[in-house]
């Protein structure tokens, strides 16, 4: 079993910054990329950033684009997701997920999810 663990999440004010990180370990797994997806309150998850896990190749959704960085730690094995500019709607439960998919952007394409880390605007 690979276990997905993230951590971060905060109360942050609009424009303001913030650092997840998600914990890889469990099974050697053959992860390919790691993403970050996000949920806010009624809608449904939605794909925010990807990364190959051996290679430097990213994606990010065009409404963070400039904003987020992804990045990841290979011999820590931990994913980030660094979170600057923050908008209202940036508020969502924020997963972390692994796939053996090239740079998947849909959520079909991850085998494996974290329980998620709360963002929420503290204006």
């Amino acid at each position: 079993q690979v276990h997905l663990v993230e951590s971060g999440g905060g109360l942050v004010q609009a424009g303001g910054s913030l650092r997840l990180s998600c914990a890889h370990s469990g099974r050697r797994f053959s992860t390919t990329t790691m993403g970050w997806f996000r949920q806010a309150p009624g809608k449904e998850r939605e794909f925010v950033a990807a990364i190959r896990w051996i290679l430097d190749n990213t994606v990010y959704a065009d409404s963070v684009k400039g904003r987020f960085t992804i990045s990841r730690d290979n011999p820590k094995n931990t994913l980030y997701l660094q979170m600057n500019d923050l908008k209202v709607d940036g508020t969502a439960v924020y997963y972390c997920a692994a796939s053996r998919v090239t740079l998947s952007i849909v959520d079909a394409g991850y085998d494996y999810w974290g329980q998620g880390t709360q963002v929420a605007d503290s204006s």
